[in-house]
């Protein structure tokens, strides 16, 4: 039986308060309680308080709720021990084995730090996982290696483009980072839709309005109901513009890689079947090319903060989480199912 912590909350008015080391020890539970292994819920469960500290709340507990509901429904192979080849020296390929993204990532980055420094750059594929998560979390962990970094992941199709009323591309996000001198690295994370799918449904759930040029309806009409959007399409951020972007992001993730096309990839909810989606990852050693990368780069980020320009992965990281009650309500249901087991 896996030793269950003690976990300690404070409660704030409607909020509980809980320490970093406990809130990774509650995520750690609630994924051994629906049957994945220690190393995949280690993995998950720094990721998600990763995302919350940074101030991803919509990717960090609350998504973590889908990836137990996978993991209890066989969208997710919780045993899963990922494959790792090495095709050419500079390059990392990475078969997750039908389970999390985070684990495969885990196994392989300090290799791709290593073979970036050594070779100047070096590119990760890894196919055949369920969502990325916080595709930041990803490039913020090389940034901090010292690296500049370039990711891009596919998902399930939930996105409309052009003429076509039917969701064709993922929210098929990109992330990058690069490390600054003397304070946290630039970390900009955002979809390629107008909005991210966890947004419209936590929006849908509290019964809000969304923005219009946010998403369709079933219909194929332009919606302001979250509730009509979820069962509808969202569309690009920008148009045209956007849409290529997702085309692009989903040519890396899912072409380059070998994944799933967001077309082919099961839901990310619902069945039996892992989305078999893709992360590809680039990272750059930038001292080879500009000594004094870091320093440029931090009196750079000050000159444009001082214009008024919002830098982004410049807020502090958070010394501890809130959850709502209703959250780590539903968190718990899940590890009370272990106990019952137990």
């Amino acid at each position: 039986m896996d030793f269950k912590p003690v976990i300690r909350i404070q409660r704030r008015g409607s909020q509980l308060e809980i320490t970093i080391d406990d809130a990774k020890a509650l995520a750690r539970r609630a994924c051994i309680s629906v049957g994945a292994s220690s190393a995949n819920a280690n993995a998950l469960a720094d990721a998600t308080v990763a995302a919350e500290c940074n101030g991803r709340s919509a990717v960090g507990f609350r998504h973590l709720l889908d990836y137990l509901a996978a993991y209890s429904e066989g969208r997710i192979n919780g045993n899963a021990e990922p494959e790792v080849a090495f095709p050419a020296p500079a390059l990392i390929r990475v078969d997750a084995a039908g389970g999390i993204a985070h684990l495969g990532f885990d196994l392989v980055i300090d290799e791709l730090v290593t073979r970036s420094r050594t070779f100047g750059l070096a590119a990760l594929a890894l196919h055949n996982s369920y969502t990325t998560g916080e595709l930041g979390y990803y490039v913020r962990r090389l940034a901090d290696a010292g690296l500049v970094a370039f990711a891009a992941t596919n998902s399930p199709a939930l996105m409309a483009s052009g003429k076509s009323r039917e969701a064709v591309f993922g929210t098929n996000p990109l992330a990058f980072a690069a490390p600054s001198e003397d304070s946290r690295p630039l970390v900009i994370d955002q979809a390629s839709s107008a909005t991210a799918f966890v947004t419209i449904r936590q929006l849908a759930e509290q019964g809000e309005q969304i923005p219009e040029g946010w998403a369709i309806d079933a219909e194929g009409s332009s919606t302001t109901d979250a509730g009509e959007a979820m069962r509808g399409a969202l569309l690009a951020f920008g148009g045209t513009r956007g849409a290529n972007i997702a085309l692009m992001v989903e040519t890396l993730a899912a072409g380059l890689t070998g994944s799933n096309w967001s077309l082919d990839a099961p839901s990310f909810s619902q069945g039996a079947l892992s989305p078999g989606v893709g992360l590809f990852v680039f990272a750059i050693q930038p001292n080879l090319l500009a000594p004094d990368f870091p320093a440029r780069l931090a009196a750079q980020l000050d000159r444009l903060h001082s214009k008024g320009i919002h830098i982004p992965g410049r807020a502090p990281v958070l010394p501890s989480i809130d959850l709502p009650v209703d959250l780590l309500n539903a968190l718990e249901a899940f590890s009370l199912r272990s106990l019952a087991r137990d």
